[in-house]
């Protein structure tokens, strides 16, 4: 991190140029992932590493994350409300699932006002590189967003299925990705995939905010009943874990107002601070790619690679589709 100012006493500050504006940064040095040591007689202290430990990821780390990711990550946040997923205390401490704004939010930081049962509520929307960073600041670890804009929140411009293994195992899960996108491609419906930084895997449809939500959450459904009946051994819409027997949840429940997705390279809370990853659909077939495949010491590479390159950014109409899925039901 470019930071300026820090002393060595326990209040130190710095701050980073990002955009037209230089953001505060407290605590940089405070550790939010603690790392991994050798023991002094040369052998690995955490399950078996051999190859010298993991390093501390700290407040600073993670802003200078942010800030470098900022052009890859930006449009796919603009204009959405999101939530938070704030560690103040690193992943030892307290976790916060902020909706609500904070009380020092900057006047220069976009918000929005959405509706909700009895009220409203104010979200952060991060537009640019100094609210992305001023977010990291407030050890806002990941960053969920909603499926739809704030401008239109009830129809939303991105579909998402959520392929859910019983089980810390990525292989059920890269054929079940696999398996969608077969049927997605029967549907003429372009797909994206994304690592969760977790166990399990985005399969992202862009789509051109003219269905609503409830309409588009029907079809989500229709989609994972009839993938779920191709495979059924393998595969479940069962939202009671007791009930799936162990097979993969298709989960499409993120598809409804006000309900968010772990947005596209977000740090995730775990060990070795994953990285919620965009992906190509040969490195799905690739067995050396699992959920946590990157982390934020290696995913700006990833990054660099646009993989969603051969995806049109032009979200695509239901209607036709719903229609080639009428057929098949």
């Amino acid at each position: 991190m470019s930071a300026t100012g820090a002393d060595s006493a326990g209040t130190e500050e710095g701050s980073v140029r990002a955009g037209r504006r230089t953001v505060r940064i407290h605590r940089p040095r405070k550790v939010l992932f603690p790392g991994s040591a050798r023991s002094t007689d040369g052998g690995p202290t955490d399950g078996g590493r051999t190859d010298g430990g993991r390093a501390d990821v700290t407040k600073a780390d993670l802003v200078e994350y942010y800030r470098s990711v900022a052009r890859h990550m930006l449009p796919e946040l603009r204009g959405r409300p999101l939530m938070l997923e704030r560690h103040p205390d690193g992943l030892d401490g307290p976790r916060f699932m902020q909706k609500n704004i904070p009380g020092n939010y900057p006047d220069w930081a976009r918000r929005a006002e959405m509706a909700k049962k009895g009220g409203t509520v104010t979200h952060p929307v991060c537009d640019d590189t100094a609210t992305l960073v001023f977010l990291a600041d407030q050890a806002s670890v990941t960053f969920h967003r909603w499926l739809s804009r704030a401008d239109r929140p009830d129809h939303p411009d991105r579909l998402v299925f959520d392929l859910d293994p019983a089980r810390d195992d990525f292989e059920p899960v890269r054929a079940a990705a696999l398996l969608l996108r077969e049927l997605l491609d029967e549907l003429a419906l372009p797909a994206s995939a994304m690592t969760t930084g977790s166990k399990g895997l985005h399969v992202i449809v862009r789509l051109d905010r003219r269905t609503a939500f409830d309409e588009v959450r029907a079809f989500a459904m229709d989609v994972a009943r009839v993938l779920a009946a191709r495979d059924p051994d393998r595969l479940t819409t069962e939202q009671r874990t007791d009930a799936r027997a162990g097979r993969l949840y298709l989960d499409v429940q993120r598809n409804a107002y006000a309900q968010t997705a772990v947005a596209p390279y977000s740090v995730r809370p775990k060990e070795g601070a994953p990285v919620a990853t965009p992906i190509s659909w040969d490195q799905v077939k690739d067995p050396a790619v699992t959920a946590r495949r990157w982390t934020v010491t290696d995913v700006l590479e990833q990054a660099r690679t646009r993989p969603w390159s051969d995806v049109p950014a032009r979200g695509r109409s239901l209607a036709p589709a719903r229609r080639r899925l009428d057929a098949l039901l």
